[in-house]
């Protein structure tokens, strides 16, 4: 099957009928409906309808019937659609990043990253999804008498619900391994940005995808929460903390497996070596992309005293020279925040850090002139631990910056944090920068790099430590975490009780030599 061509440059925006079409394929028999609202501007971008209890259970129905159909294929049949995708972003980009702008605000050099994401971890999945979950071969008990495979099954109906901040990242790019091996899925997106999911579902069902096996629910937690729980098989969370707690404790009495990937308060150590110009211009890709609405950007930056006084001065200046704008364009630097809460949260963080002490070293303010939703990147001095800005992720464009002596010291203040998500280390020296990186607790660090190192590299592992999480995106584990496990086990020749008439006691001596045996041998 052909990938779509790319529309023409005057089409790329989003019509009435385009609008529609994609809002066609959220599950809803209600008239209720949501206002999703334009960030760049304040004004309403589209209408969704809204899904109840019932239409949560609906669509369980529908991905369950359809998820027995599709499990029974080979893995080479269900991979066909998935390599084909990755063709199909890359023709259709322009649009798929207009989108992406238009619903979350973010600049459109972030919603390149997105696109660029989902394409290369569609790819790496389906050109591995075979190898992943074919049956493999374990060592038995007793090796040549006893044969055992270790076989993979999908789960069945995966419940899956994605934030807003990076909604195909988070939304399609776990949605399309869960598919892959095998199951189907129920996603809610989030509502504000459910419309990038719907556009990237509706092109892979028009590249071969049966329909039934992606159902989107769109509504208020309150409403929809518990059925999309209660339904699964397995449930992936992405969101704060807070959240991801509630579902835990909502799926541990049916013993469904789940994954979480929460929040971070992210530190970023700057060595006493460290190129002071390239960590600066690193530092502000690390805080401020997205508007530091992602989970994994730096928060906290702890700059060795060697080298303070010449770091901050330039990262200061290079903030200042940020360009925020709203143009479908790769002009800005900077988009805007998504929700006027994460406006409100940010103001409230710096205004109370400011009024404790803390010094603005760049920003501290709203940018209503750009923007109804904008606000200034932003550097903070002299932040003290009673301010709420020191410890919780503010998740927004804010980094704190504080002076280290000691590298030790460094790591444990990195460490002081109930989170453990990202972290990043600068310095000249590599293996210098990786020792210091195994002592950090955070699922990913990266060294000479904010994020992206570890995030892009799909075939490791991604996740969060302490309170940042339950389980990893990415990697063999990004995909098998969707599926059971099965060992089956069969014996040859010899049953694993005495034989004939020997006793107990001397099957017990015959079998303690073979351990013996086996560990010379070097067959265990």
């Amino acid at each position: 099957m052909a990938s779509p061509t790319a529309p023409a440059q005057g089409e790329r925006t989003l019509s009435d009928a385009r609008i529609a079409r994609l809002t066609s394929h959220i599950v809803s028999g209600g008239a209720a409906t949501a206002t999703v609202v334009a960030p760049f501007t304040g004004e309403p971008l589209a209408t969704v309808p809204l899904s109840d209890a019932v239409d949560v259970r609906r669509a369980y129905e529908r991905a369950r019937e359809a998820q027995r159909t599709w499990a029974a294929l080979p893995v080479r049949e269900r991979v066909k659609p998935f390599l084909r995708l990755t063709d199909a972003l890359v023709a259709r980009r322009a649009e798929l990043l207009d989108v992406l702008q238009l619903e979350t605000g973010k600049a459109r050099r972030h919603a390149t990253e997105e696109f660029l994401d989902v394409a290369l971890c569609s790819l790496y999945y389906a050109r591995r999804a075979g190898r992943l979950l074919r049956p493999r071969r374990r060592q038995g008990m007793v090796p040549g008498l006893t044969r055992v495979q270790e076989l993979r099954h999908p789960k069945g109906v995966v419940g899956l619900v994605s934030p807003w901040n990076y909604p195909i990242t988070l939304g399609p790019g776990d949605i399309l391994p869960a598919l892959m091996a095998g199951n189907a899925v129920v996603h809610k997106p989030d509502t504000q940005t459910c419309l990038s999911s719907l556009w990237v579902r509706d092109l892979l069902v028009d590249l071969g995808l049966p329909p039934e096996l992606w159902q989107v629910v769109v509504g208020d937690p309150s409403e929809i929460g518990d059925p999309l729980v209660e339904g699964a098989d397995y449930v992936a969370f992405t969101g704060s903390t807070r959240a991801g707690r509630a579902i835990a404790a909502k799926v541990a009495p049916r013993l469904v497996g789940y994954s979480l990937e929460l929040g971070g308060k992210n530190p970023m150590i700057v060595m006493a070596d460290a190129d002071v110009e390239r960590t600066a211009r690193g530092a502000v890709r690390a805080c401020f992309t997205n508007a530091g609405q992602l989970c994994i950007s730096i928060e906290r930056l702890y700059v060795h005293e060697d080298v303070y006084d010449r770091f901050v001065p330039r990262f200061v200046e290079l903030v200042e020279g940020m360009r925020l704008g709203t143009g479908l364009d790769f002009d800005a630097d900077m988009g805007s925040l998504t929700h006027a809460r994460q406006l409100e949260g940010v103001t409230r963080h710096v205004e109370q850090a400011v009024e404790k002490g803390a010094t603005v070293l760049a920003g501290g303010k709203a940018r209503p002139d750009v923007g109804p939703l904008f606000y200034a990147p932003t550097v903070l001095a002299d932040v003290t631990a009673d301010m709420d800005l020191c410890a919780e992720e503010t998740f927004g464009p804010v980094v704190a910056v504080y002076r280290y002596r000691d590298l030790d010291e460094a790591v444990e203040r990195a460490n002081a944090s109930p989170y453990g998500l990202n972290a990043s280390v600068w310095t000249r020296d590599a293996a210098a920068g990786r020792r210091v990186a195994a002592r950090l607790q955070a699922g990913t660090v990266n060294v000479n790099d904010g994020y992206g190192a570890a995030y892009a590299s799909h075939d490791a592992p991604m996740g969060g430590m302490k309170q940042s999480g339950v389980g990893r995106r990415h990697g063999s584990e990004g995909m098998l975490r969707f599926t059971e496990v099965k060992t089956v086990a069969s014996q040859h020749l010899m049953d694993l009780e005495p034989p004939g008439g020997l006793g107990y006691e001397k099957f017990a001596d015959l079998m303690a030599g073979g351990v013996k045996i086996m560990k010379w041998l070097r067959i265990k």
